[in-house]
Protein backbone atom coordinates (compact mmCIF):
# COMPACT_ATOMS: atom_id res chain seq x y z
CA UNK A 1 0.00 0.00 0.00
CA UNK A 2 1.45 3.17 -0.55
CA UNK A 3 1.31 6.09 1.52
CA UNK A 4 2.62 9.47 1.29
CA UNK A 5 5.91 10.44 3.44
CA UNK A 6 4.39 11.72 6.90
CA UNK A 7 5.72 15.41 8.19
CA UNK A 8 8.17 14.86 11.59
CA UNK A 9 5.56 14.61 14.00
CA UNK A 10 8.41 15.70 16.73
CA UNK A 11 11.91 17.68 16.79
CA UNK A 12 14.08 17.68 19.50
CA UNK A 13 15.18 19.96 21.58
CA UNK A 14 18.65 20.06 19.99
CA UNK A 15 17.06 21.04 16.80
CA UNK A 16 14.92 23.42 18.10
CA UNK A 17 17.98 24.96 19.92
CA UNK A 18 20.07 24.62 16.86
CA UNK A 19 17.66 26.49 14.61
CA UNK A 20 17.28 29.50 16.55
CA UNK A 21 20.49 29.97 17.14
CA UNK A 22 21.16 29.95 13.05
CA UNK A 23 18.39 32.50 13.12
CA UNK A 24 15.59 30.58 11.02
CA UNK A 25 12.80 31.75 13.45
CA UNK A 26 10.83 33.86 10.75
CA UNK A 27 8.12 32.95 8.56
CA UNK A 28 9.26 29.81 7.61
CA UNK A 29 9.57 28.99 11.40
CA UNK A 30 7.33 29.72 14.08
CA UNK A 31 7.49 28.63 17.96
CA UNK A 32 4.29 28.52 20.10
CA UNK A 33 3.84 28.03 23.91
CA UNK A 34 0.46 26.30 23.97
CA UNK A 35 0.68 25.57 28.13
CA UNK A 36 -3.03 25.41 30.15
CA UNK A 37 -3.41 24.78 33.26
CA UNK A 38 -6.29 23.96 35.65
CA UNK A 39 -7.78 26.99 37.32
CA UNK A 40 -6.01 27.86 40.72
CA UNK A 41 -3.43 26.14 39.79
CA UNK A 42 -1.00 27.24 37.70
CA UNK A 43 -1.25 30.87 35.33
CA UNK A 44 0.13 30.01 31.54
CA UNK A 45 0.15 33.24 30.23
CA UNK A 46 1.81 34.65 33.33
CA UNK A 47 4.71 32.18 33.66
CA UNK A 48 4.94 32.87 29.19
CA UNK A 49 5.68 36.65 30.02
CA UNK A 50 7.93 35.12 32.46
CA UNK A 51 9.98 33.33 30.31
CA UNK A 52 9.69 31.24 27.57
CA UNK A 53 11.65 29.67 24.39
CA UNK A 54 13.23 32.91 22.79
CA UNK A 55 10.80 33.59 19.75
CA UNK A 56 7.81 31.75 20.72
CA UNK A 57 4.48 33.26 20.65
CA UNK A 58 1.56 32.67 23.14
CA UNK A 59 -0.96 30.22 21.77
CA UNK A 60 -3.96 30.61 23.95
CA UNK A 61 -6.38 27.92 23.67
CA UNK A 62 -9.06 29.55 25.44
CA UNK A 63 -9.12 32.10 23.19
CA UNK A 64 -9.18 29.57 20.02
CA UNK A 65 -11.88 27.71 20.61
CA UNK A 66 -15.74 27.65 19.89
CA UNK A 67 -17.15 29.88 22.89
CA UNK A 68 -20.36 29.45 21.64
CA UNK A 69 -20.37 25.89 22.77
CA UNK A 70 -21.88 24.69 26.38
CA UNK A 71 -19.08 21.91 25.96
CA UNK A 72 -15.83 22.26 26.67
CA UNK A 73 -12.69 23.29 24.15
CA UNK A 74 -14.61 22.89 20.77
CA UNK A 75 -12.97 23.24 17.89
CA UNK A 76 -13.32 27.25 16.72
CA UNK A 77 -14.61 27.77 12.46
CA UNK A 78 -12.25 27.75 9.81
CA UNK A 79 -12.25 31.59 10.00
CA UNK A 80 -11.57 31.98 13.39
CA UNK A 81 -8.50 29.72 13.12
CA UNK A 82 -7.09 31.41 10.13
CA UNK A 83 -7.12 34.58 11.87
CA UNK A 84 -6.41 33.78 15.03
CA UNK A 85 -2.65 31.76 13.70
CA UNK A 86 -2.21 34.63 11.38
CA UNK A 87 -1.62 37.34 13.62
CA UNK A 88 0.81 34.66 15.37
CA UNK A 89 2.62 35.11 11.85
CA UNK A 90 1.59 31.76 10.46
CA UNK A 91 1.01 31.37 6.99
CA UNK A 92 0.54 28.01 5.21
CA UNK A 93 4.02 27.59 4.57
CA UNK A 94 5.20 28.00 7.83
CA UNK A 95 6.75 25.09 10.44
CA UNK A 96 5.04 25.29 13.72
CA UNK A 97 6.37 23.72 16.58
CA UNK A 98 4.55 23.32 19.41
CA UNK A 99 5.32 23.14 23.18
CA UNK A 100 3.82 23.57 26.71
CA UNK A 101 5.57 23.90 30.27
CA UNK A 102 3.54 21.21 31.66
CA UNK A 103 5.51 18.77 34.28
CA UNK A 104 4.41 15.55 32.22
CA UNK A 105 6.55 17.34 29.54
CA UNK A 106 3.60 17.05 26.85
CA UNK A 107 0.25 17.88 27.86
CA UNK A 108 -1.62 20.51 25.47
CA UNK A 109 0.53 20.44 22.74
CA UNK A 110 -0.63 17.79 20.61
CA UNK A 111 -4.24 19.07 20.57
CA UNK A 112 -3.03 22.50 19.30
CA UNK A 113 -0.39 19.64 16.79
CA UNK A 114 -3.75 17.67 15.56
CA UNK A 115 -6.02 21.23 15.35
CA UNK A 116 -3.08 22.55 12.78
CA UNK A 117 -4.05 19.12 10.44
CA UNK A 118 -7.56 19.07 11.24
CA UNK A 119 -7.67 22.61 9.55
CA UNK A 120 -5.18 21.08 6.54
CA UNK A 121 -1.65 22.26 7.53
CA UNK A 122 0.18 19.17 7.63
CA UNK A 123 3.88 21.15 8.73
CA UNK A 124 3.53 21.17 12.52
CA UNK A 125 5.99 19.37 15.02
CA UNK A 126 6.13 18.68 18.91
CA UNK A 127 8.72 19.58 20.77
CA UNK A 128 9.41 16.48 21.82
CA UNK A 129 10.01 16.43 25.98
CA UNK A 130 8.95 20.23 26.09
CA UNK A 131 9.54 22.91 27.92
CA UNK A 132 10.45 20.84 31.22
CA UNK A 133 13.68 19.34 29.37
CA UNK A 134 14.10 22.44 27.50
CA UNK A 135 15.25 24.39 31.27
CA UNK A 136 16.64 21.44 31.98
CA UNK A 137 19.23 20.86 29.34
CA UNK A 138 19.96 24.49 29.87
CA UNK A 139 18.48 26.11 26.45
CA UNK A 140 18.52 29.74 26.41
CA UNK A 141 14.52 31.00 27.73
CA UNK A 142 13.85 34.75 27.52
CA UNK A 143 10.70 36.90 28.59
CA UNK A 144 11.24 39.31 25.59
CA UNK A 145 7.43 39.00 23.84
CA UNK A 146 7.49 38.42 20.63
CA UNK A 147 5.80 40.61 17.91
CA UNK A 148 5.72 38.65 14.22
CA UNK A 149 4.26 39.99 11.29
CA UNK A 150 0.82 38.93 10.75
CA UNK A 151 0.85 36.41 7.73
CA UNK A 152 -2.00 35.30 6.20
CA UNK A 153 -3.49 31.60 6.57
CA UNK A 154 -6.15 29.41 4.70
CA UNK A 155 -7.97 27.10 7.39
CA UNK A 156 -9.64 24.10 5.42
CA UNK A 157 -11.18 21.52 7.49
CA UNK A 158 -10.28 17.75 7.33
CA UNK A 159 -13.83 16.00 7.70
CA UNK A 160 -11.82 12.58 8.56
CA UNK A 161 -9.68 14.21 11.13
CA UNK A 162 -12.80 15.02 13.19
CA UNK A 163 -15.78 13.01 15.15
CA UNK A 164 -19.31 14.79 15.88
CA UNK A 165 -21.56 12.71 18.73
CA UNK A 166 -23.85 12.04 16.09
CA UNK A 167 -20.94 9.91 14.02
CA UNK A 168 -20.20 8.34 17.26
CA UNK A 169 -23.88 7.20 18.02
CA UNK A 170 -23.64 6.16 14.37
CA UNK A 171 -20.63 3.90 15.39
CA UNK A 172 -22.39 2.45 17.94
CA UNK A 173 -24.18 0.68 15.67
CA UNK A 174 -21.59 0.57 13.00
CA UNK A 175 -18.87 -0.65 14.97
CA UNK A 176 -16.53 0.41 11.87
CA UNK A 177 -13.93 2.27 13.97
CA UNK A 178 -12.21 0.99 17.25
CA UNK A 179 -12.44 3.66 20.07
CA UNK A 180 -9.88 4.75 22.48
CA UNK A 181 -10.41 6.77 25.73
CA UNK A 182 -6.97 8.54 27.00
CA UNK A 183 -8.04 9.33 30.27
CA UNK A 184 -6.94 7.71 33.48
CA UNK A 185 -8.10 4.23 34.14
CA UNK A 186 -10.29 5.42 37.30
CA UNK A 187 -12.04 8.36 35.45
CA UNK A 188 -12.68 5.86 32.29
CA UNK A 189 -14.16 2.88 34.97
CA UNK A 190 -15.74 5.13 37.04
CA UNK A 191 -14.04 4.73 40.32
CA UNK A 192 -12.91 8.55 40.75
CA UNK A 193 -14.62 12.12 39.79
CA UNK A 194 -13.63 13.94 36.82
CA UNK A 195 -11.56 16.99 38.01
CA UNK A 196 -12.59 20.69 38.10
CA UNK A 197 -16.62 20.37 37.86
CA UNK A 198 -19.82 19.03 39.86
CA UNK A 199 -22.16 18.23 37.04
CA UNK A 200 -19.96 15.78 35.09
CA UNK A 201 -20.01 12.19 36.09
CA UNK A 202 -17.05 9.63 35.59
CA UNK A 203 -17.18 6.70 33.24
CA UNK A 204 -16.82 6.03 29.26
CA UNK A 205 -18.24 5.43 25.90
CA UNK A 206 -19.57 2.09 25.52
CA UNK A 207 -17.35 0.01 23.64
CA UNK A 208 -14.33 2.21 23.96
CA UNK A 209 -11.13 0.84 25.12
CA UNK A 210 -8.61 2.50 27.38
CA UNK A 211 -5.17 3.75 26.76
CA UNK A 212 -3.93 6.48 29.66
CA UNK A 213 -2.15 9.49 27.54
CA UNK A 214 0.47 9.56 30.68
CA UNK A 215 1.78 5.87 29.35
CA UNK A 216 2.64 7.27 26.05
CA UNK A 217 5.66 9.32 27.42
CA UNK A 218 8.51 8.46 29.59
CA UNK A 219 9.68 9.46 33.03
CA UNK A 220 11.68 11.97 31.37
CA UNK A 221 8.77 13.25 29.50
CA UNK A 222 9.71 12.16 26.18
CA UNK A 223 7.61 10.29 23.81
CA UNK A 224 8.27 6.96 23.91
CA UNK A 225 9.76 5.20 20.89
CA UNK A 226 7.27 4.21 18.08
CA UNK A 227 8.53 0.45 18.82
CA UNK A 228 7.27 0.92 22.34
CA UNK A 229 3.82 2.50 21.52
CA UNK A 230 3.56 -0.12 18.92
CA UNK A 231 3.65 -3.07 21.73
CA UNK A 232 1.09 -0.94 23.64
CA UNK A 233 -1.19 -1.02 21.19
CA UNK A 234 -0.85 -4.18 20.31
CA UNK A 235 -1.16 -5.06 24.11
CA UNK A 236 -4.68 -3.33 24.24
CA UNK A 237 -5.52 -5.43 20.60
CA UNK A 238 -6.00 -1.99 18.69
CA UNK A 239 -5.21 -2.69 15.23
CA UNK A 240 -3.38 0.21 13.49
CA UNK A 241 -4.19 -0.75 10.21
CA UNK A 242 -8.21 -0.10 11.02
CA UNK A 243 -10.33 3.40 11.40
CA UNK A 244 -9.78 5.04 14.55
CA UNK A 245 -11.59 7.17 17.00
CA UNK A 246 -9.55 9.08 20.34
CA UNK A 247 -11.79 10.03 22.77
CA UNK A 248 -10.89 12.18 26.13
CA UNK A 249 -12.75 14.41 28.38
CA UNK A 250 -12.41 17.33 26.37
CA UNK A 251 -10.84 15.88 23.22
CA UNK A 252 -7.17 17.31 24.79
CA UNK A 253 -5.43 14.48 25.99
CA UNK A 254 -7.31 12.19 23.22
CA UNK A 255 -4.92 14.07 20.56
CA UNK A 256 -1.73 11.67 22.39
CA UNK A 257 -3.39 9.00 21.19
CA UNK A 258 -3.58 10.67 17.51
CA UNK A 259 0.55 11.74 17.92
CA UNK A 260 0.91 8.09 19.48
CA UNK A 261 -0.48 6.23 16.23
CA UNK A 262 1.03 9.26 13.88
CA UNK A 263 4.15 7.83 15.30
CA UNK A 264 3.63 4.36 14.15
CA UNK A 265 2.81 5.38 10.34
CA UNK A 266 -0.83 5.70 11.39
CA UNK A 267 -2.08 9.55 10.02
CA UNK A 268 -6.28 9.11 10.12
CA UNK A 269 -7.07 8.93 13.69
CA UNK A 270 -10.00 10.92 14.03
CA UNK A 271 -10.72 13.13 17.51
CA UNK A 272 -14.23 13.41 18.70
CA UNK A 273 -13.99 17.11 19.51
CA UNK A 274 -16.99 16.47 22.50
CA UNK A 275 -15.54 13.79 24.19
CA UNK A 276 -16.66 12.92 27.58
CA UNK A 277 -18.08 16.62 28.21
CA UNK A 278 -20.50 16.57 25.71
CA UNK A 279 -21.17 12.13 25.48
CA UNK A 280 -22.49 12.34 29.48
CA UNK A 281 -24.44 15.68 28.81
CA UNK A 282 -26.25 13.90 25.50
CA UNK A 283 -26.26 10.49 25.27
CA UNK A 284 -28.74 7.80 26.50
CA UNK A 285 -27.76 6.55 29.52
CA UNK A 286 -26.94 3.12 28.04
CA UNK A 287 -24.78 4.36 26.55
CA UNK A 288 -22.33 4.96 28.99
CA UNK A 289 -20.50 2.52 31.50
CA UNK A 290 -19.68 3.46 34.98
CA UNK A 291 -18.96 1.76 37.89
CA UNK A 292 -19.76 4.47 39.88
CA UNK A 293 -23.35 3.28 42.23
CA UNK A 294 -25.12 6.80 41.06
CA UNK A 295 -24.65 6.21 37.46
CA UNK A 296 -26.70 3.82 35.61
CA UNK A 297 -24.32 1.65 33.23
Amino acid sequence: MAQQMLYRALVSTKWLAESIRAGKLGPGLRVLDASWYSPGTRDARKEYMERHVPGASFFDIEECRDKSSPYEMMLPSEAHFANYVGHLGISNSTHVVVYDGDQLGSFYAPRVWWMFRVFGHRTVSVLNGGFRNWLKEGHPVTSEPSNPEPATFKATLDPSLLKTYEQMMENLKSKRFQMVDSRAEGRYLGTEPEPDTKDLGSGHIRGCLNMPFMDFLTEEGFEKSPEELRAMFKAKKVDLTQPLIATCRKGVTACHIALAAYLCGKADVAIYDGSWSEWFRRAPAETRVSQRRSEKA
